[in-house]
């Protein structure tokens, strides 16, 4: 009777599975033991609180960027409406079938 019976182990989940030869359906299966997700709690909450501090920063930074967010456009529009002066625009450009 011990030959009707196949152990497979899933490539995938590398879950073991015991599968009969003659039907082809799973008798069992066991799932592998998983790691906990948190090893120490002190651990984690000390990443918890760096990851805090951390978003702060990152908050703080781009707070600062959109106050001078506004003086940085108007420099922009400054500089390109100084270039469309020295340049003015001669029209649209001449097709090949206008020629």
């Amino acid at each position: 009777m011990a030959n009707d019976v196949i152990d497979v182990l899933c490539p995938c989940c590398h879950t073991a599975l015991r599968v009969d030869r003659e039907s082809g359906a799973v008798l069992s299966h066991k799932a592998p033991e998983k790691p906990p997700a948190i090893e120490d709690l002190g651990v984690a909450a000390q990443a918890l609180k760096g990851e805090a501090a951390k978003r702060e920063e990152i908050f703080q930074k781009s707070f600062a960027d959109q106050k001078t967010r506004q003086s940085l456009l108007d420099k922009k529009f400054d500089e390109l409406l100084k270039q469309a002066k020295e340049s003015p625009d001669t029209g649209p450009p001449k097709r090949d079938i206008d020629l």
